[in-house]
């Protein structure tokens, strides 16, 4: 598991033998069965989660029980509801598997001494929250601005995937449009094909 984390940040920052060493006495592996939660609504996030293997959903239930989906986790992503892992506040969203699914978790006070006993770490953060930042500024503009249509087209291109891993009724969540919308719009593209 730990292989597939030093991939990720070395794709970002340069890590020494020494640098892993130290890296790895801080997460905790941990593994969640399909549907099994990381993170509940109401419960504080108490880590932040790399995804080894595997792929979690994190969404939030709103007052008629209908779910919305904000982002999905596979391989390669980190995973939490970063307000409450900072602030110690409740979560407002909930984290679940959607398949078996390999983690490594890190806890704040590791997180705060890991980024101290391995400098290159915060820099590999920063590139991180930089990056998380301008997907989100992408996924406002895109819910405010293209078609339904447009939006799904564009996720299948960037994220083919994810396409074929998540079930369709969470990825019409994700993009704001009701299951049977996004039925539709695959029949309208497989005709036009």
């Amino acid at each position: 598991m730990i292989d597939v984390l030093f991939s990720h940040i070395e794709e970002k920052v340069a890590l020494t033998d020494a640098d892993k060493e130290k890296i790895t006495s801080y997460f905790i592996p941990k593994r969640l069965r399909k549907r099994q939660y990381l993170l509940q609504e109401g419960d504080v996030c108490k880590h932040l989660a790399f995804v080894a293997k595997g792929l979690l959903r994190t969404y939030n239930i709103d007052e008629k029980g209908d779910e919305h989906m904000s982002i999905f986790g596979m391989e390669g992503w980190w995973v939490s509801d970063f307000n409450s892992f900072l602030s110690g506040e409740e979560a407002v969203f909930n984290i679940d598997a959607i398949e078996d699914t390999e983690l490594l978790l890190l806890s704040r006070s590791d997180y705060e001494a890991l980024t101290l006993a391995v400098p290159v770490m915060d820099r590999y953060y920063r590139i991180l929250y930089q990056n998380s930042l301008v997907t989100k500024e992408r996924r406002l503009m895109s819910s405010i601005t293209y078609t339904a249509e447009e939006k799904y087209v564009k996720l299948s291109e960037s994220n083919p995937e994810l396409i074929k891993r998540v079930p369709q009724n969470l990825i019409a969540s994700y993009l704001g449009i009701a299951p049977e919308t996004l039925s539709r719009i695959k029949k309208n593209l497989a005709k036009k094909k």
